[in-house]
Protein backbone atom coordinates (compact mmCIF):
# COMPACT_ATOMS: atom_id res chain seq x y z
CA UNK A 1 0.00 0.00 0.00
CA UNK A 2 2.65 2.64 0.94
CA UNK A 3 4.51 1.70 -2.13
CA UNK A 4 1.21 2.18 -4.51
CA UNK A 5 0.56 5.68 -2.30
CA UNK A 6 4.26 6.38 -3.63
CA UNK A 7 3.19 6.05 -7.26
CA UNK A 8 -0.03 7.61 -7.11
CA UNK A 9 1.47 10.88 -5.34
CA UNK A 10 4.91 11.26 -7.08
CA UNK A 11 5.27 14.12 -9.78
CA UNK A 12 5.53 12.14 -12.61
CA UNK A 13 5.70 15.37 -15.07
CA UNK A 14 8.82 15.90 -12.87
CA UNK A 15 10.54 12.43 -13.35
CA UNK A 16 9.44 12.70 -17.02
CA UNK A 17 11.66 16.05 -17.97
CA UNK A 18 14.10 14.42 -15.04
CA UNK A 19 13.90 11.09 -17.74
CA UNK A 20 14.48 13.00 -20.62
CA UNK A 21 17.31 15.16 -19.82
CA UNK A 22 19.17 12.47 -18.66
CA UNK A 23 18.96 10.40 -21.68
CA UNK A 24 19.29 13.58 -23.99
CA UNK A 25 22.45 13.93 -21.79
CA UNK A 26 23.58 10.69 -22.88
CA UNK A 27 22.73 11.17 -26.45
CA UNK A 28 25.16 13.94 -26.46
CA UNK A 29 27.86 12.33 -24.26
CA UNK A 30 27.83 9.67 -26.53
CA UNK A 31 28.31 11.67 -29.86
CA UNK A 32 30.97 13.75 -27.86
CA UNK A 33 32.93 11.03 -26.90
CA UNK A 34 32.76 8.33 -29.86
CA UNK A 35 35.67 7.31 -32.25
CA UNK A 36 35.96 5.03 -35.11
CA UNK A 37 37.34 2.67 -33.61
CA UNK A 38 34.88 2.21 -30.32
CA UNK A 39 32.52 -0.38 -30.02
CA UNK A 40 28.78 -0.09 -28.88
CA UNK A 41 26.48 1.66 -26.14
CA UNK A 42 27.67 -0.99 -23.81
CA UNK A 43 30.95 -0.87 -24.16
CA UNK A 44 32.00 0.31 -20.13
CA UNK A 45 35.15 1.43 -21.15
CA UNK A 46 34.18 4.33 -23.15
CA UNK A 47 33.04 7.38 -21.21
CA UNK A 48 29.76 6.70 -22.57
CA UNK A 49 29.91 3.33 -21.65
CA UNK A 50 30.02 4.75 -17.96
CA UNK A 51 28.13 7.25 -18.05
CA UNK A 52 25.29 4.39 -18.89
CA UNK A 53 26.01 2.83 -15.96
CA UNK A 54 25.97 5.52 -13.56
CA UNK A 55 22.47 6.51 -15.00
CA UNK A 56 21.78 2.55 -14.56
CA UNK A 57 23.21 2.53 -10.79
CA UNK A 58 20.67 5.74 -10.36
CA UNK A 59 17.66 3.40 -10.30
CA UNK A 60 18.45 1.68 -7.19
CA UNK A 61 19.12 5.22 -5.80
CA UNK A 62 15.99 6.69 -6.55
CA UNK A 63 13.95 3.47 -5.64
CA UNK A 64 15.66 4.08 -1.93
CA UNK A 65 15.20 7.47 -1.57
CA UNK A 66 11.43 7.16 -2.63
CA UNK A 67 10.87 4.24 -0.28
CA UNK A 68 12.83 6.36 2.77
CA UNK A 69 10.10 8.29 5.20
CA UNK A 70 9.76 11.57 3.81
CA UNK A 71 10.27 12.86 7.67
CA UNK A 72 13.62 11.06 7.63
CA UNK A 73 15.63 13.70 5.46
CA UNK A 74 14.08 16.88 8.00
CA UNK A 75 14.75 14.55 11.13
CA UNK A 76 18.37 14.07 10.21
CA UNK A 77 18.94 16.85 7.93
CA UNK A 78 21.70 18.50 10.92
CA UNK A 79 23.55 14.94 10.63
CA UNK A 80 23.64 14.77 6.85
CA UNK A 81 24.70 18.33 6.71
CA UNK A 82 27.68 17.45 9.34
CA UNK A 83 28.54 14.67 7.17
CA UNK A 84 28.67 16.61 4.01
CA UNK A 85 31.15 19.24 6.09
CA UNK A 86 33.16 16.13 7.44
CA UNK A 87 33.29 14.97 3.58
CA UNK A 88 35.03 18.23 2.43
CA UNK A 89 37.36 18.70 5.16
CA UNK A 90 38.78 15.09 4.95
CA UNK A 91 39.77 16.41 1.25
CA UNK A 92 42.74 18.37 2.58
CA UNK A 93 43.89 15.01 3.97
CA UNK A 94 42.22 12.37 1.89
CA UNK A 95 42.24 14.15 -1.26
CA UNK A 96 42.87 13.14 -5.19
CA UNK A 97 44.19 15.87 -7.28
CA UNK A 98 42.67 15.91 -10.68
CA UNK A 99 43.94 18.77 -13.19
CA UNK A 100 45.82 20.86 -10.19
CA UNK A 101 42.22 21.00 -8.02
CA UNK A 102 41.96 18.41 -4.95
CA UNK A 103 38.45 17.86 -5.50
CA UNK A 104 37.88 13.60 -5.38
CA UNK A 105 38.32 10.54 -3.18
CA UNK A 106 39.42 7.75 -4.99
CA UNK A 107 38.76 4.29 -3.53
CA UNK A 108 40.48 1.84 -6.04
CA UNK A 109 38.35 2.20 -9.33
CA UNK A 110 35.43 4.49 -7.65
CA UNK A 111 36.24 7.88 -7.16
CA UNK A 112 33.48 10.51 -6.29
CA UNK A 113 33.21 14.27 -5.65
CA UNK A 114 32.20 14.90 -2.37
CA UNK A 115 31.34 18.55 -3.39
CA UNK A 116 28.38 17.70 -5.37
CA UNK A 117 26.74 15.93 -2.31
CA UNK A 118 27.20 18.51 0.15
CA UNK A 119 25.12 20.90 -1.63
CA UNK A 120 22.30 18.33 -0.49
CA UNK A 121 23.02 18.35 3.01
CA UNK A 122 23.44 22.24 2.77
CA UNK A 123 19.68 22.67 1.52
CA UNK A 124 18.71 20.06 4.29
CA UNK A 125 20.11 21.86 7.00
CA UNK A 126 19.27 25.19 5.44
CA UNK A 127 15.51 24.16 5.17
CA UNK A 128 16.06 22.56 8.95
CA UNK A 129 16.68 26.08 9.85
CA UNK A 130 14.50 28.25 8.62
CA UNK A 131 11.28 25.88 9.27
CA UNK A 132 11.90 26.77 13.09
CA UNK A 133 9.16 29.20 14.43
CA UNK A 134 10.88 31.37 15.81
CA UNK A 135 13.52 32.11 12.63
CA UNK A 136 12.73 35.69 11.26
CA UNK A 137 15.34 36.98 8.64
CA UNK A 138 14.78 40.59 9.44
CA UNK A 139 16.77 39.48 12.71
CA UNK A 140 20.43 40.29 12.30
CA UNK A 141 21.57 36.92 14.52
CA UNK A 142 19.00 35.06 12.27
CA UNK A 143 20.53 36.50 8.74
CA UNK A 144 24.37 35.48 10.13
CA UNK A 145 23.32 32.08 11.51
CA UNK A 146 21.72 31.49 8.33
CA UNK A 147 24.36 32.54 6.03
CA UNK A 148 26.79 30.43 8.46
CA UNK A 149 25.14 27.92 7.53
CA UNK A 150 25.91 28.86 3.67
CA UNK A 151 29.52 29.56 4.06
CA UNK A 152 30.84 26.62 5.95
CA UNK A 153 31.09 24.53 3.22
CA UNK A 154 31.86 27.58 0.96
CA UNK A 155 35.38 27.97 3.14
CA UNK A 156 36.02 24.42 2.82
CA UNK A 157 35.14 24.16 -1.12
CA UNK A 158 36.94 27.50 -2.61
CA UNK A 159 40.38 26.74 -1.72
CA UNK A 160 40.28 23.88 -3.69
CA UNK A 161 37.42 24.55 -6.25
CA UNK A 162 36.35 28.19 -6.47
CA UNK A 163 33.88 27.14 -9.52
CA UNK A 164 31.50 24.69 -7.29
CA UNK A 165 31.91 27.57 -3.96
CA UNK A 166 29.86 30.14 -7.04
CA UNK A 167 26.97 27.42 -6.62
CA UNK A 168 26.34 28.59 -3.18
CA UNK A 169 25.03 31.76 -3.94
CA UNK A 170 21.46 29.91 -5.22
CA UNK A 171 21.19 29.65 -1.41
CA UNK A 172 20.73 33.35 -1.26
CA UNK A 173 17.84 33.64 -3.62
CA UNK A 174 16.19 31.06 -0.96
CA UNK A 175 16.86 33.51 1.83
CA UNK A 176 15.52 36.21 0.05
CA UNK A 177 12.35 33.86 -1.15
CA UNK A 178 12.16 33.54 3.25
CA UNK A 179 12.43 37.33 4.25
CA UNK A 180 15.69 38.42 3.68
CA UNK A 181 15.69 41.97 2.96
CA UNK A 182 16.54 42.90 -0.57
CA UNK A 183 19.11 45.28 -0.40
CA UNK A 184 21.73 41.95 0.75
CA UNK A 185 20.83 40.72 -3.02
CA UNK A 186 21.43 44.01 -4.70
CA UNK A 187 24.99 45.03 -2.13
CA UNK A 188 25.81 41.38 -4.15
CA UNK A 189 25.10 42.30 -7.64
CA UNK A 190 26.64 45.98 -7.35
CA UNK A 191 30.09 44.44 -5.83
CA UNK A 192 30.03 41.91 -8.63
CA UNK A 193 29.22 44.81 -11.16
CA UNK A 194 32.12 47.31 -9.67
CA UNK A 195 34.29 44.27 -9.49
CA UNK A 196 34.26 43.76 -13.52
CA UNK A 197 34.09 47.62 -13.87
CA UNK A 198 37.39 48.09 -12.14
CA UNK A 199 39.35 45.55 -14.15
CA UNK A 200 38.27 46.90 -17.12
CA UNK A 201 38.29 51.21 -15.99
CA UNK A 202 40.50 52.98 -13.15
CA UNK A 203 39.51 53.08 -9.82
CA UNK A 204 38.32 56.28 -9.86
CA UNK A 205 36.02 56.63 -12.73
CA UNK A 206 34.04 53.77 -10.63
CA UNK A 207 34.13 55.93 -7.54
CA UNK A 208 32.99 59.18 -9.39
CA UNK A 209 29.67 57.25 -10.57
CA UNK A 210 29.17 55.49 -6.92
CA UNK A 211 29.77 59.11 -5.29
CA UNK A 212 26.80 60.31 -8.41
CA UNK A 213 24.24 57.25 -7.65
CA UNK A 214 24.92 58.17 -3.97
CA UNK A 215 24.20 61.80 -3.96
CA UNK A 216 20.84 61.35 -6.76
CA UNK A 217 19.58 58.72 -3.96
CA UNK A 218 20.34 60.93 -1.15
CA UNK A 219 18.00 64.08 -2.79
CA UNK A 220 15.41 61.87 -3.89
CA UNK A 221 14.53 60.20 -0.42
CA UNK A 222 12.43 62.28 1.89
CA UNK A 223 14.34 64.90 4.57
CA UNK A 224 13.27 62.85 7.52
CA UNK A 225 14.93 59.42 5.76
CA UNK A 226 18.25 61.26 4.64
CA UNK A 227 21.42 60.14 6.24
CA UNK A 228 24.37 61.93 5.34
CA UNK A 229 26.67 59.79 7.78
CA UNK A 230 25.33 56.48 6.34
CA UNK A 231 25.76 58.04 2.76
CA UNK A 232 29.37 58.78 3.01
CA UNK A 233 30.28 55.18 4.51
CA UNK A 234 28.99 53.61 1.99
CA UNK A 235 31.32 55.50 -0.36
CA UNK A 236 33.82 55.06 1.51
CA UNK A 237 32.72 51.32 1.69
CA UNK A 238 32.36 51.46 -2.40
CA UNK A 239 35.92 53.33 -2.59
CA UNK A 240 38.17 50.56 -0.35
CA UNK A 241 36.38 47.77 -2.43
CA UNK A 242 37.34 49.15 -5.71
CA UNK A 243 40.92 49.58 -4.86
CA UNK A 244 41.12 46.17 -3.06
CA UNK A 245 40.04 44.48 -6.38
CA UNK A 246 42.92 44.37 -8.66
CA UNK A 247 45.31 43.43 -5.32
CA UNK A 248 42.60 40.50 -4.94
CA UNK A 249 42.91 39.98 -8.86
CA UNK A 250 47.18 40.30 -8.73
CA UNK A 251 47.59 38.07 -5.55
CA UNK A 252 44.93 35.64 -4.40
CA UNK A 253 43.31 34.72 -7.82
CA UNK A 254 45.89 31.88 -9.09
CA UNK A 255 47.25 32.90 -12.68
CA UNK A 256 44.52 30.70 -14.94
CA UNK A 257 41.95 32.59 -13.11
CA UNK A 258 43.30 35.77 -14.10
CA UNK A 259 43.55 34.47 -17.29
CA UNK A 260 40.42 33.71 -18.07
CA UNK A 261 39.10 37.13 -16.90
CA UNK A 262 41.32 38.64 -18.96
CA UNK A 263 40.13 36.98 -21.87
CA UNK A 264 36.02 37.19 -21.32
CA UNK A 265 36.58 41.18 -20.57
CA UNK A 266 38.57 41.52 -24.15
CA UNK A 267 42.47 42.70 -22.35
CA UNK A 268 43.98 39.96 -24.18
CA UNK A 269 43.35 37.40 -27.25
CA UNK A 270 44.82 33.83 -27.10
CA UNK A 271 43.21 31.61 -29.46
CA UNK A 272 45.34 29.31 -28.99
CA UNK A 273 46.27 29.24 -25.82
CA UNK A 274 43.46 29.98 -22.58
CA UNK A 275 40.85 31.40 -25.15
CA UNK A 276 40.67 28.46 -26.81
CA UNK A 277 37.97 26.83 -25.36
CA UNK A 278 35.69 29.31 -26.12
CA UNK A 279 36.77 30.33 -29.31
CA UNK A 280 36.05 26.86 -29.78
CA UNK A 281 32.74 26.74 -28.00
CA UNK A 282 31.48 29.58 -29.89
CA UNK A 283 32.59 28.14 -33.50
CA UNK A 284 31.34 24.62 -32.46
CA UNK A 285 27.44 26.40 -31.80
CA UNK A 286 27.24 28.55 -34.17
CA UNK A 287 28.07 26.20 -36.92
CA UNK A 288 25.12 24.26 -36.28
CA UNK A 289 22.68 26.92 -37.86
CA UNK A 290 18.83 26.27 -37.43
CA UNK A 291 18.69 22.81 -37.21
CA UNK A 292 21.93 21.56 -36.91
CA UNK A 293 24.25 19.42 -38.81
CA UNK A 294 22.24 16.40 -37.76
CA UNK A 295 23.87 13.16 -34.48
CA UNK A 296 26.70 12.31 -34.71
CA UNK A 297 27.52 14.64 -37.38
CA UNK A 298 29.43 17.65 -35.93
CA UNK A 299 33.13 18.40 -37.37
CA UNK A 300 34.23 20.05 -34.47
CA UNK A 301 32.85 17.41 -32.47
CA UNK A 302 33.73 14.61 -34.55
CA UNK A 303 37.01 16.30 -34.94
CA UNK A 304 37.84 16.67 -31.05
CA UNK A 305 38.40 20.77 -31.13
CA UNK A 306 36.34 21.59 -27.89
CA UNK A 307 38.13 20.15 -24.83
CA UNK A 308 36.36 18.39 -22.15
CA UNK A 309 33.39 18.19 -24.83
CA UNK A 310 31.66 15.35 -23.02
CA UNK A 311 31.93 17.61 -19.56
CA UNK A 312 31.55 21.56 -19.04
CA UNK A 313 31.06 22.01 -22.84
CA UNK A 314 28.44 19.47 -23.39
CA UNK A 315 25.78 22.04 -24.51
CA UNK A 316 28.40 22.49 -27.88
CA UNK A 317 27.47 19.16 -29.16
CA UNK A 318 23.96 19.87 -28.86
CA UNK A 319 24.58 23.41 -30.79
CA UNK A 320 26.17 21.81 -33.51
CA UNK A 321 24.47 19.09 -34.27
CA UNK A 322 21.10 19.56 -33.02
CA UNK A 323 20.97 23.41 -33.99
CA UNK A 324 19.23 26.51 -32.49
CA UNK A 325 16.04 24.79 -32.76
CA UNK A 326 17.49 21.72 -30.96
CA UNK A 327 18.94 24.16 -28.41
CA UNK A 328 15.86 26.08 -27.79
CA UNK A 329 14.08 22.72 -26.72
CA UNK A 330 16.81 21.91 -24.23
CA UNK A 331 16.93 25.37 -22.87
CA UNK A 332 12.81 24.83 -22.61
CA UNK A 333 13.10 21.69 -20.76
CA UNK A 334 15.65 23.06 -18.03
CA UNK A 335 13.05 26.15 -17.61
CA UNK A 336 9.91 24.10 -17.55
CA UNK A 337 11.79 21.72 -15.08
CA UNK A 338 12.33 24.70 -13.09
CA UNK A 339 8.85 26.12 -12.72
CA UNK A 340 7.54 22.96 -11.77
CA UNK A 341 9.79 22.57 -9.22
CA UNK A 342 8.46 25.90 -7.76
CA UNK A 343 5.07 25.17 -8.26
CA UNK A 344 5.55 22.22 -5.98
CA UNK A 345 7.41 23.92 -3.73
CA UNK A 346 4.21 26.37 -3.42
CA UNK A 347 2.08 24.04 -3.02
CA UNK A 348 3.92 22.76 -0.15
CA UNK A 349 1.69 21.44 3.44
CA UNK A 350 5.35 22.13 5.41
CA UNK A 351 7.69 25.10 5.40
CA UNK A 352 10.50 22.60 5.66
CA UNK A 353 9.29 21.32 2.12
CA UNK A 354 8.77 24.40 0.53
CA UNK A 355 11.92 26.16 1.52
CA UNK A 356 13.73 22.73 0.52
CA UNK A 357 12.16 22.86 -2.70
CA UNK A 358 13.42 26.20 -3.82
CA UNK A 359 16.78 25.36 -2.82
CA UNK A 360 16.80 22.53 -5.27
CA UNK A 361 14.60 25.24 -7.62
CA UNK A 362 17.85 27.62 -7.40
CA UNK A 363 20.79 24.98 -7.20
CA UNK A 364 19.63 23.68 -10.68
CA UNK A 365 19.30 27.05 -11.94
CA UNK A 366 22.52 28.40 -11.24
CA UNK A 367 24.25 25.15 -12.66
CA UNK A 368 22.06 25.78 -15.71
CA UNK A 369 22.87 29.45 -15.85
CA UNK A 370 26.58 29.37 -14.97
CA UNK A 371 27.67 26.71 -17.80
CA UNK A 372 25.54 27.66 -20.60
CA UNK A 373 27.00 31.08 -20.17
CA UNK A 374 30.59 30.06 -20.00
CA UNK A 375 29.66 28.34 -23.49
CA UNK A 376 28.61 31.52 -25.18
CA UNK A 377 31.89 33.21 -23.31
CA UNK A 378 29.72 35.19 -21.49
CA UNK A 379 31.27 34.00 -18.36
CA UNK A 380 34.23 32.79 -17.40
CA UNK A 381 35.71 29.21 -18.18
CA UNK A 382 35.09 28.02 -14.25
CA UNK A 383 34.34 23.96 -14.72
CA UNK A 384 30.13 23.93 -14.03
CA UNK A 385 28.52 21.34 -15.21
CA UNK A 386 25.10 21.27 -16.58
CA UNK A 387 22.49 18.62 -14.76
CA UNK A 388 21.96 15.94 -15.82
CA UNK A 389 23.85 16.53 -19.26
CA UNK A 390 27.50 16.44 -17.95
CA UNK A 391 29.55 13.55 -17.94
CA UNK A 392 30.08 12.41 -14.66
CA UNK A 393 28.58 9.84 -11.59
CA UNK A 394 28.72 12.54 -9.03
CA UNK A 395 27.14 15.34 -10.34
CA UNK A 396 24.31 12.86 -11.92
CA UNK A 397 23.70 10.86 -8.61
CA UNK A 398 24.29 14.56 -6.56
CA UNK A 399 21.61 16.28 -8.67
CA UNK A 400 19.27 12.79 -8.83
CA UNK A 401 19.63 13.09 -4.95
CA UNK A 402 18.52 16.76 -4.45
CA UNK A 403 15.90 16.66 -6.89
CA UNK A 404 14.47 13.08 -5.99
CA UNK A 405 14.15 13.90 -1.87
CA UNK A 406 11.90 16.91 -2.54
CA UNK A 407 9.65 14.23 -4.91
CA UNK A 408 9.54 12.77 -1.65
CA UNK A 409 8.45 15.44 -0.03
CA UNK A 410 6.02 16.33 -1.93
CA UNK A 411 4.20 13.03 -2.57
CA UNK A 412 4.31 12.73 1.24
CA UNK A 413 2.04 15.62 1.56
CA UNK A 414 -2.23 15.00 1.56
CA UNK A 415 -3.70 17.89 -0.73
CA UNK A 416 -3.23 16.76 -4.14
CA UNK A 417 -4.07 18.62 -7.65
Amino acid sequence: MKNQSIRSHIDWVSVFIYVTLVVLGWLNIYSSSLSLEDSGAFDFGQIYGKQMMFIFLSIPLIIVILAVDGKFYEKYSVILFGIALLLLAGLYVFGKEVKGQVNWYQFGPISFQPAEFAKVGTALALAKYLSDVQVNLKDQNRQLQAMGIILLPVLLIVPHDPGSALIYSAFFLVLYREGLPAWFLWTGFIAIVAFVLSLIWPSWIIIVIAAVVIAFFYYRSRIVDRNIIMSVAILVGVSIFTFSVHYVFDNVFKQHHRDRFNILLGKEVDLKGIGYNINQSKIAIGSGGWFGKGYLEGTQTKGGFVPEQHTDYIFTTVGEEWGFVGCIVVLALFVLLFLRIIYLAERQKTKFSRVYGYCVATILFIHFFVNIAMVLGIFPTIGVPLPFFSYGGSGLWGFTILLFIFLKMDANKVNEW
